[in-house]
């Protein structure tokens, strides 16, 4: 595919009179950062110029070190459409950008530079692509009169539904067509299971594209809402007693362009690198499922009686496993990790996947023998009997799992992992300070 130059960039500003620029990027916690610059600095960008102010980015750097740069991936660089812009502000273009240190060097602290490592490493070994394909779940709440989210949903919906059911169907076009006109191979969009909730899946695409394009899709959904009167949230579990949101993350391998994981002569149709694979994300997923899952709510979604998985297992043929084979074969033979989340930084929780799968691989571990049954109907001693472990129950168990893991602190380099440690320790104290309303419910009129 042929790159994006500086000389096309001006081009496409000046025949479509771009007026700003967006140059953005994603903390170490998945927060889109960007900023802003008026087209007449464009060169200072293209000239890889631009400077920002590190230290005040959280889990960058300290303020004696705060000088860095931002690099613009010109491959990501586009108009940004109407729907994502207001009408009285001009035209707005954006890039992607990798963080680089004053000293003109890629920051280990980056999570998009750390993919890319990662990836270079995967191409060590032989592979040529990480594919990746999502599938992020999101609900809709009404706004008040000031516009703040309410907990009122918009709609009573459910699985597959279409209107008068269904009263979203219209954000979801408008938010498919903003992605189409922005690039994104849109393969499906429609209500999910419970309430409110909405589901847009997206074809695969290499795990650098891939986690770009969840970043911008994020950003896509929740002005495309607001602008419809609606709040997006891709909080795991906004609301107690309904199904939560997740990410379905869909991955295989390519070398020479080839998906390495299909085998017509097995018979579920995988290759032995799929096993292999499997078998490194069932190994290290108590390890890495802070980083696909990585707030304290998201452990909330991961409770059983709500379709989210909880369990480390694999299947070809139910939903309830850890991990699911679909149905499709040839090119479109993959795994798909069930248990990630939409709050994932991307460019980290594709990071530990494709680190433990090439692990499994260079291992040669074999997984479990597929678990062909419901799993949420299977008791302590069935599940025992079968190999089948427990994910971590809190964020705080699953933090403390990752620095037990060379791989997975590897995966997102000890200057992350120590950095996403610290942060996720904290964040579970004052969740363990706070009292909820559960507890006032149960305790304050009964002790």
């Amino acid at each position: 595919m042929a790159k994006v130059t500086k000389d096309a960039v001006k081009k496409i500003v000046e025949d479509q009179g771009v007026d700003f620029l967006r140059v953005m990027f994603t903390d170490v916690f998945g927060v889109i950062k960007n900023v802003e610059i008026p087209v007449s600095e464009l060169d200072t960008v293209l000239d890889n110029d631009l400077l920002f102010d590190g230290s005040s980015i959280d889990g960058f750097v300290r303020i004696e070190e705060s000088d860095m740069y931002l690099y613009p991936d010109l491959d990501t660089f586009q108009v940004l459409p109407d729907s994502m812009t207001g009408e009285r502000d001009g035209k707005v273009a954006m890039v992607v950008a990798n963080v680089y240190t004053s000293d003109r060097k890629p920051f280990i602290g980056d999570p998009r530079n750390n993919l890319i490592r990662l990836l270079g490493e995967m191409r060590e070994a032989g592979y040529s692509d990480f594919n990746v394909g999502t599938e992020p779940e999101f609900f809709l709440f009404k706004l008040d009169q000031n516009g703040n989210p309410t907990m009122e949903l918009n709609d009573d919906g459910g699985y597959f539904d279409l209107a008068p059911l269904d009263l979203g169907e219209h954000v979801r076009r408008e938010i498919v067509l903003t992605l189409e006109t922005m690039g994104f191979e849109v393969e499906a969009a429609h209500h999910e299971v419970a309430p409110g909730q909405h589901e847009v899946d997206f074809r695969y695409a290499d795990a650098l594209r891939a986690a770009d394009h969840m970043q911008l899709f994020k950003l896509i959904v929740k002005t495309v809402a607001r602008k419809n009167g609606y709040y997006a949230t891709f909080m795991p579990k906004p609301i107690a007693g309904i199904n939560g949101s997740g990410m379905h993350t869909n991955m295989s391998l390519a070398a020479d362009g080839k998906n390495v994981f299909a085998d017509p002569s097995d018979k579920l149709g995988l290759s032995k690198t799929a096993y292999h694979f499997l078998g490194g994300l069932l190994e290290h997923a108590a390890n890495f499922v802070s980083i696909t899952n990585p707030t304290v709510n998201s452990f909330k979604r991961l409770t059983p009686g709500f379709e989210a998985p909880v369990y480390i297992a694999w299947s070809a043929s139910n939903r309830s496993p850890m991990v699911r084979v679909p149905a499709s074969r040839g090119e479109g033979t993959r795994l798909e990790l069930r248990m990630v989340d939409a709050t994932a930084n991307p460019y980290l929780a594709f990071a530990v996947t494709l680190a433990s799968g090439l692990d499994g691989i260079k291992k040669e571990t074999t997984p479990e023998h597929s678990v062909d049954k419901n799993i949420f109907l299977m008791d302590t001693e069935e599940r025992r009997k079968a190999g089948i472990k427990d994910l971590p129950d809190t964020l705080l168990d699953a933090v403390n799992n990752i620095q037990k893991d060379p791989v997975i602190v590897e995966a997102i380099s000890k200057r992350i992992a120590d950095t996403f440690v610290e942060a996720k320790r904290l964040e579970y104290q004052s969740y363990r300070a706070s009292v909820s309303k559960w507890e006032l419910d149960h305790y304050l009129k009964t002790l």
